[in-house]
């Protein structure tokens, strides 16, 4: 059979059946672009005119959008315009917590909407806020980012930024048409240890880069208890319908950035991607849920845990694992191998070829628990040692979310608008980091065949600068 009848074939087949959200798209990628007539500008290293004052409205404001409003709302400089959700009761309560940190001097006209799903366009299009941030089913992600920015609003998406290949690029070239930043808010690589490491990476502790590792690796088969609304309620779907690995970028936000991908230096290549059986959810639900409940009679297609390995342009690898489902602890992996040494989480730990002054000779003993002092006075990354001060004063690391990652990661936003500064990550990266889940579904449909990852930079990856290290 000739390729392009082969390549008909296909295409006519999927239609067919009907491809699932996390399927590939056919959609073309590697068109020359004329950014001039698209009329159109490349966002790699983009500065938004600066915002004195940014006008924030919020898309869903359950488990994870809450505490976006409520740190928000508590950062200088901002006004909560606006806030939606479904529920009415989850919308009303973050009003009154953001209008409370206001001191009735701040977020005092804020427009809620709740009660029907499409109630966010009408905050849109009424509040006309400066940024948007979207908390809400996956599946919904990319259609509201890219109608943000169509109303003039950069987009800030929780993970992953979209489930398949064609809305990635439509978030791609919305963006660079309206010239909005369009960030997945991967909060990870604001941790104390992530960037700490990156810190070292650029200071070239441990040599040229190799290989890496990093998993989203956290059971939560007990969000099924959401039943009608909540995260389980929709995620439980997705195990159900979907293949590979559902939620990538966690892990691997953090080990993209210490290896420059898609920042001048490197970029993703090639992916390929198995599952394990899926058991765990049918066994968990037949264990704690009548045999006629509606956990009992879907079919759990995913397998439990799935492990992909990237190829990048300079021939390293980077192994990605993904498991919501095994009774086993907490682990993002990220990890990090060089010519002259190890860095490690899950526990944290370092090891040096010539060891840590004052602690190892060699790289055969770990660095870690107390000794890691040591590491952290001289390496700590000079934004994590700016913020401590704001984390200590609303609350502590444990208070403000993830250890700290999450007040980090909102107040970079806020000061990144402010001040007219590129975002700490930009839209290409969200996408990069997000195809994993489309790419991996394909590998394993086709018998782990590599799948190759689409350039939504169009090759200007080769152009754009590192992430800098603050000062």
């Amino acid at each position: 059979m000739k390729r392009k009848d082969f390549l008909k074939l296909s295409s006519a087949s999927a239609l067919l059946f009907g491809l699932k959200s996390h399927s590939v798209s056919l959609y073309e990628t590697n068109k020359p672009y004329d950014y001039k007539k698209n009329n159109s500008l490349y966002m790699g290293d983009f500065s938004a005119p600066k915002l004195d004052v940014v006008r924030v409205a919020f898309i869903g404001v359950g488990a994870r959008g809450s505490g976006h409003a409520k740190q928000i709302a508590a950062i200088e400089g901002t006004e909560v315009v606006g806030i939606c959700d479904f529920y009415n009761d989850l919308a009303e309560k973050s009003s009154y917590i953001c209008q409370k940190i206001g001191n009735g001097k701040r977020h005092k006209n804020i427009a809620i909407y709740s009660g029907n799903k499409n109630k966010w366009k009408a905050m849109l299009e009424e509040v006309q806020p400066d940024a948007v941030f979207i908390s809400t089913n996956w599946d919904n992600h990319a259609l509201m980012a890219i109608e943000s920015m169509k109303k003039n609003a950069h987009a800030f998406v929780e993970v992953p930024m979209a489930t398949n290949l064609k809305d990635l690029w439509d978030i791609v070239n919305t963006s660079e048409t309206t010239q909005k930043h369009c960030m997945m808010m991967e909060n990870v690589n604001y941790g104390r240890d992530e960037l700490m490491y990156l810190n070292m990476c650029r200071k070239g502790v441990i040599g040229e880069f190799l290989h890496a590792e990093a998993a989203y690796i956290h059971e939560l088969r007990f969000q099924m208890k959401e039943e009608v609304r909540g995260t389980g309620s929709w995620r439980t779907q997705h195990y159900a319908k979907s293949k590979g690995n559902l939620y990538p970028t966690h892990g691997l936000g953090p080990v993209a950035q210490y290896m420059n991908i898609a920042r001048g230096d490197d970029n993703f290549s090639t992916l390929i991607s198995y599952s394990t059986p899926a058991l765990g959810r049918k066994l968990y639900a037949e264990k704690n849920y009548d045999t006629d409940h509606k956990w009992n009679n879907i079919d759990y297609l995913n397998g439990d845990m799935n492990t992909s390995i990237i190829k990048t342009k300079l021939g390293r690898t980077i192994m990605v694992q993904w498991d919501e489902t095994s009774p086993r602890p907490y682990s993002r992996h990220n990890l990090i191998q060089g010519t002259k040494g190890i860095l490690a989480g899950f526990p944290t730990r370092v090891a040096l070829e010539n060891g840590v002054e004052g602690v190892t000779k060699d790289h055969h003993s770990w660095v870690q628990g107390k000794e890691l002092k040591l590491l952290y006075e001289k390496y700590d990354h000079p934004l994590y040692k700016r913020l401590d001060s704001l984390i200590e004063k609303m609350g502590g690391r444990n208070h403000v979310g993830h250890g700290g990652m999450d007040l980090v990661m909102r107040y970079r936003i806020i000061e990144c608008l402010r001040n007219g500064e590129p975002l700490d990550q930009n839209v290409y990266e969200g996408c990069f980091w997000s195809a994993v889940t489309p790419l991996s579904a394909n590998s394993i449909k086709n018998g782990g065949e590599p799948q190759k990852f689409p350039d939504f930079t169009r090759g200007n990856w080769k152009k754009t600068k590192p992430l800098e290290i603050l000062n």
